[in-house]
């Protein structure tokens, strides 16, 4: 929500409304407010925000010098191809960038990320999660080249997240399936103090 969704609807809403220009501006000041607000507040900002707004600066800045619609929307469409080739490149280190993303989104136990078949698990993963991008971007490039700007958001946005909604469920299962293979049990939430 915070880093892909709200920006890209103040930037349709903007645009549609304002200006190309304000749809720019909207989108880089939610992204900068949440991570300001998240190191003021001494919250952890996620890989995920840090990433998605690094790149969200330089679309903003390439928007502002060219003015160009398709180019702003062309680069997150070239971004799926780049963090595919992140993931890719970094599934047989010691810890993939796609371990790191995960422990943004759920907290796992040192003794559990230090696992080597949990290592194993997001090497692998990590391929899967390449695979989602690469698609990812070629469909949005085709959907760029032939749709109008609404359509594209409305049709790449609904796409896209199908698509990662899919994987999302295939990567739980997978998850799970590694777990339960190396014997390990997972218990969620806290244990009990001992009276």
């Amino acid at each position: 929500m915070e880093s892909t969704l709200v920006p890209a609807g103040l930037f349709y809403l903007l645009l549609t409304v304002v200006s190309f220009d304000s749809g720019l501006f909207a989108a880089l000041g939610w992204s900068v407010t949440v991570i300001v607000c998240r190191l003021v507040l001494r919250k952890p900002v996620p890989a995920v925000l840090l990433l998605t707004t690094t790149l969200l600066v330089a679309r903003t800045v390439l928007g502002l010098v060219t003015g160009s619609v398709f180019l702003y929307f062309l680069q997150p469409t070239l971004q799926n191809f780049l963090v595919s080739s992140l993931f890719l490149i970094s599934a047989p280190l010691n810890r993939p960038f796609l371990a790191r993303l995960a422990g943004d989104f759920c907290a796992f136990p040192a003794t559990l990320s230090g696992h080597p078949g949990m290592k194993r698990f997001f090497q692998r993963v990590s391929l899967l999660w390449a695979l989602v991008f690469a698609i990812n971007g070629a469909g949005t490039l085709v959907m760029l080249a032939k749709a109008t700007v609404g359509n594209f958001l409305m049709v790449s946005t609904a796409g896209s997240y199908t698509l990662v909604g899919l994987a999302i469920v295939l990567s739980l299962y997978w998850f799970r399936r590694s777990l339960r293979d190396q014997g390990i049990v997972l218990r969620m939430g806290h244990t009990p103090a001992a009276a």
